[in-house]
């Protein structure tokens, strides 16, 4: 039987470098890889369906599990995942110093939807009791004015969600102090070129994801891998060698952090920080699979309907290939 060709697109990770240079082959397939940065990809997924086995929004595709209109199947192997609260930015003189603050506030984001901002807006009700309702949101370009919502949102009851003028972005917004924070998964410029107006909420960043780590054991997923349901409906055994290859290249990326021959990376102490972080999260800390996720599965799936971007909570069950619920193990 010839092998199946299919397109893969995803970020430049070093956790999908054997899937993109060839030393890592998914089995019965003839792949075609495209690097991009992820914003390109879900664009182009979402609209036009254009790679059968692309990174997706987890976000956004959960509002399309919720109302029946996904056409693909998810793949637990995550991509990307970070903690979040280096994503909230303040403006100096707003008057915020503690997550409480922000109640009230005129806050920007990208999309009201991103993956980034549901667990953040999760981690302040959560841990901090700040609701989504006591916040008067605001939506638009970070850096390029004219970004909208890459799917639609119906009104949610209760909430103050306004689009920012086409002609404005939330980094100028900001600026001007027509806004008063910032949630957003990229470092806005204004901070990375140091403006003195903004600043991170969360000064010591490390300790503060270290110690919600502690509590909650969640690190925040913000992308999975999907596979176009068509194919998937046509070649069954398809979802589990994609997800065997992921997680053979995502294991050659965890060798490589301990080779101190020759770092493979540039950060003189990369094996230091790869042995401190599995002293707190355990040896496989960035872990793909559905049970060994549960934990934060059930707390997007429950943010996303608590944030109204979902009608219904969706259950874990309705997210990934069957096969791939239970794996073999040698």
């Amino acid at each position: 039987m010839p092998d199946v060709p299919i397109t893969i697109a995803t970020n430049n990770y070093d956790r999908v470098r054997g899937i993109r240079d060839g030393s890592v082959k998914v089995e019965g397939c003839d792949v075609s890889f495209f690097p991009m940065y992820p914003e390109e990809v879900f664009f182009r997924t979402f609209r036009y369906k254009e790679f059968d086995v692309p990174e997706l929004s987890f976000s956004s595709y959960l509002r399309t599990v919720a109302d029946g209109t996904s056409e693909y199947v998810g793949i637990p192997a995550f991509l990307s995942r970070i903690f979040r609260h280096s994503g909230i930015y303040v403006r100096e003189g707003a008057g915020i110093t503690k997550p409480e603050d922000l109640v009230g506030k005129r806050i920007g984001l990208p999309e009201y939807q991103i993956t980034a901002v549901v667990w953040i807006r999760g981690m302040l009700q959560h841990e901090y009791g700040v609701l989504p309702t006591q916040i008067n949101w605001f939506s638009g370009g970070q850096e390029e004015a004219g970004r909208d919502e890459r799917t639609p949102l119906a009104p949610i009851p209760g909430l103050s969600l306004t689009p920012i003028p086409h002609d404005k972005t939330l980094v100028g917004m900001l600026r001007d102090g027509e806004l008063d924070a910032l949630f957003t998964a990229r470092p806005p410029s204004s901070f990375l070129a140091h403006e003195p107006h903004i600043q991170r909420l969360f000064k010591d960043i490390r300790g503060t994801e270290q110690a919600y780590w502690s509590k909650t054991q969640l690190f925040p997923i913000m992308h999975l891998v999907g596979l176009r349901k068509s194919l998937h409906e046509k070649h069954p055994w398809l979802a589990t060698s994609i997800y065997k290859a992921f997680c053979e290249a995502k294991a050659l990326a965890m060798r490589d952090l301990h080779d101190v021959n020759a770092l493979i990376t540039t950060l003189p102490w990369l094996d230091e920080e790869a042995l401190a972080t599995e002293r707190l999260m355990g040896k496989d800390f960035w872990r793909y699979g559905v049970k060994e996720n549960t934990n934060e599965l059930e707390a997007l799936t429950q943010y996303s309907f608590e944030q109204g971007l979902t009608s219904r909570k969706v259950q874990i069950s309705e997210l990934f290939a069957p096969s791939l619920y239970e794996v073999s193990k040698v």
